[in-house]
C-alpha cells in the first residue's frame, strides 16, 4: 500500500498555519477584497463521509497518484465503518479531498491515518491541514493523544503535512520503520516509515 499524500510536494510544502488562517478568514468573508476586484473562496464543506461516497472516493484515490488503489469495496467500508474518523471535502457538490483514519485496536488515544488524497481543484487550500484537524475535533476523538501515520522516505508532502500538523498542535514527532523494503514488500516497495505525533491535548 502506497500511504502518504496524493498531491504534488511543491503545493504541501507551502501549506502553513499562515496559509490555513488565511484560508479560513477568506471563508468567513473577513479578508478584505482588492477594491475593483470580486474574488470568492472555494466553499468547501467537511463532512463525514457516507457509504454512498465509496465510488467518488475510488475515483479520487485513482486520480491522485502516487497512492495506491485499493478495491471499492475497502472505500465502501473505509466510508462506512470508519466514517467517524475520516472525512470527505466537497466543493460544489464534488469530492475534491478524503482521509481515511481509524483508531489503532487496543490503543483507543491513537488515531492512525491511513492515507491523504486531494483533487487538483482543492490544491493551494490548505485543505490537507484542515482535514486532519476536522477528524480530531470530532466526537470519536475526545480520547485521542497521538496521531500516527506511515510515510515513505522520499514523500516530501506527506513529511511536510505531518511536521506542521505537529507544530500546530506543539507536539513532539519520532519516527521509525513500521514496514521494512525487504523483509515487508520483498523489495517491491520503499519502507514505510512509521511517524508518531504526540502527545497532545485534546482538541
Amino acid at each position: 500500500m502506497t500511504k502518504g499524500i496524493g498531491l504534488s510536494a511543491s503545493s504541501e510544502l507551502k501549506e502553513d498555519d499562515s496559509i490555513d488562517d488565511k484560508v479560513n478568514e477568506a471563508q468567513r468573508g473577513q479578508l478584505r477584497k482588492p477594491r475593483g476586484i470580486e474574488r470568492e473562496a472555494p466553499r468547501i464543506l467537511l463532512r463525514r463521509p457516507l457509504s454512498e461516497d465509496g465510488a467518488a472516493v475510488h475515483r479520487l484515490i485513482g486520480n491522485c497518484p502516487p497512492l495506491d488503489t485499493n478495491s471499492l469495496y475497502c472505500n465502501l467500508l473505509q466510508a462506512s465503518h470508519f466514517s467517524a474518523t475520516s472525512v470527505a471535502a466537497e466543493l460544489d457538490g464534488e469530492l475534491v479531498g478524503f482521509i481515511s483514519g481509524y483508531l489503532v485496536p487496543e490503543r483507543p488515544d491513537t488515531l492512525f491515518i491511513w492515507q491523504v488524497a486531494v483533487a487538483e481543484q482543492g490544491r493551494g487550500l490548505g485543505l490537507a491541514g484542515r482535514m486532519l484537524r476536522e477528524i480530531l475535533a470530532r466526537p470519536a476523538c475526545t480520547q485521542v493523544r497521538h496521531l500516527e501515520t506511515t510515510i515513505t522516505p522520499d514523500n516530501a508532502a506527506s513529511w511536510a503535512l505531518f511536521r506542521s500538523l505537529a507544530r500546530r498542535l506543539d507536539a513532539k514527532c519520532a519516527d521509525s520503520v513500521m514496514f521494512d523494503r525487504e523483509r515487508h514488500f520483498n523489495g517491491q516497495h520503499d519502507s514505510e516509515i512509521l511517524l508518531r505525533i504526540g502527545p497532545f491535548a485534546a482538541r
